[in-house]
């Protein structure tokens, strides 16, 4: 006896195929190894799709943002017997306010040079300046990497004391690690690259609505926090598609913590970007997709950079 073919059918992942997938092995069936205490909304046996209530929103909701370009990769040549490896890198971090409309506030861009000993490199078009970064490549990308979240919150605490605005909502593009400790603020992850869930509560977030959540619950891997998922409109077939992740300072009391959930839940869904207009949505946030656009504008040309600082070098 022969068993009836279930007939195969296809689904096509929204995002542009440049950017990966908005989902990787997240569903794979592999043990996270995170640390989790899934009780803290409500109990695991409890989870459910929530749909937040008309609480107060924000007076402004800020979007942060970094890019940043490697413009060349250096050898420094000291008093050693070996040349040292150096990395020069453009940054730009900036911050776009939604009151009604969006509006980029504020942008810094920051041009340096990491290696273990140098100074600074001044060309034609732009000054590098030096940042003391121990290690080898690996670690130098880290130190650029951290030097861009060090830029990131300047820039919010600078506007924050400038602008004096005390209900607003600052979302971070990416993971909050470094930055739990800015007030009022989420991480927004757009990609799920791990497991971090048990299968009944993955089960819930695949079956949360569009505006609907999960329930927040405590996260640790090599660091802790609060997080929640959060399905945009717009979603496909894909697996997970339209989900994200956002999370919070873990040492936030529970109840702000869920009152923060509900605020995203509230907000961010009417920022969703769509597909023919941004290749990553609708998780790439309309203000921050713009944002991102104007960041590297702002990095300068790259040639134009490259072409100066092998002239300044070689000089």
């Amino acid at each position: 006896m022969t068993g009836v073919l279930t007939p195969i059918s296809y689904s096509v992942d929204p995002w542009d195929p440049g950017y990966g997938v908005a989902r990787g092995d997240e569903l794979d069936g592999r043990e996270s190894s995170a640390r989790l205490d899934l009780d803290v909304e409500l109990p695991a046996s409890s989870w459910r799709p929530l749909t937040p209530g008309d609480g107060p929103l924000p007076g402004s909701v800020l979007f942060l943002d970094g890019v940043r370009r490697i413009d060349a990769r250096v050898w420094v040549h000291g008093d050693g017997p070996e040349p040292l490896p150096g990395v020069i890198a453009s940054l730009a971090a900036g911050l776009v306010r939604c009151d009604g409309a969006a509006q980029l506030v504020k942008v810094e861009v920051d041009r340096g040079l990491y290696a273990e000993s140098g100074g600074d490199v001044e060309t034609r078009h732009a000054r590098y300046r030096f940042h003391r970064t121990l290690g080898g490549l690996d670690k130098l990308t880290l130190g650029v990497q951290a030097r861009l979240a060090a830029l990131e919150v300047e820039l919010a605490n600078t506007w924050r004391r400038e602008s004096n605005v005390e209900d607003d909502l600052l979302v971070v593009d990416g993971p909050l690690r470094g930055r739990t400790h800015l007030a009022r603020t989420v991480g927004y992850v757009k990609t799920h690259q791990k497991s971090y869930l048990q299968a009944s509560q993955a089960e819930v977030v695949a079956s949360l609505g569009p505006g609907q959540r999960s329930p927040v619950f405590k996260m640790g891997t090599s660091w802790e926090r609060l997080s929640w998922y959060l399905r945009l409109p717009g979603a496909t077939r894909a697996p997970w598609s339209a989900i994200v992740r956002l999370e919070c300072a873990a040492d936030l009391p529970a109840q702000d913590a869920i009152a923060l959930a509900d605020v995203t839940a509230q907000v961010l869904p009417s920022l969703a970007s769509a597909p023919h207009k941004d290749p990553r949505a609708p998780q790439n946030l309309v203000p921050i997709g713009g944002l991102e656009r104007q960041l590297r504008h702002r990095l300068g040309d790259a040639a134009l950079l490259y072409r100066s600082l092998r002239g300044a070098l070689a000089a």
